[in-house]
Parts: C-alpha cells; structure tokens; sequence
C-alpha cells in the first residue's frame, strides 16, 4: 500500500510539473509572438491616429478653402 501511494505522488508531482513547463511555454511563445507583431508592424509604414486625424484636418481645411475660393472666382466672374 505504502508503495501504491508513492507512485500515485510520484505520478502527481510529474504531472504538476508538466503543467508548469506547459505554462511556462504558452507564456513564452505569448511573449515571442508578441514580439514578432510587434517588430512586423514597426517595419510597415502605418501612421498613428494622430498623424491621421492631423491630416484628415489638413484635408478638410483644404476642401473648404478650395469651395469658398471657387464661390469667390464664380462671383467675379459673373460681376
């Protein structure tokens, strides 16, 4: 009996520590993948959504300057 319930703990500490070194390695390759996006998306030219705001204003801007410069040509030229 004695010896049953050794290995029935030899069995427990063997698959407690299997389920640490399953743990350990899904946070490493967690780690390792997030690593990977991350260098993969500093290599792409994206913009941040404050440079495209920022120039989403410029546009705007620009679109209103060339209407309210097309009104002013039209009534000049109707004058």
């Amino acid at each position: 009996m004695q010896t049953r319930n050794k290995v029935f703990d030899d069995l427990s500490q063997l698959m407690t520590n299997a389920m640490g070194v399953a743990q350990g390695a899904k946070t490493e390759a967690e780690t390792a993948m997030k690593s990977m996006l991350d260098r993969w998306l500093a290599d792409r030219d994206f913009v941040t959504r404050e440079e495209f705001d920022a120039v989403r204003a410029m546009a705007q801007k620009a679109r209103e300057e060339n209407e309210a410069l097309k009104a002013r040509l039209e009534a000049l030229e109707k004058g």
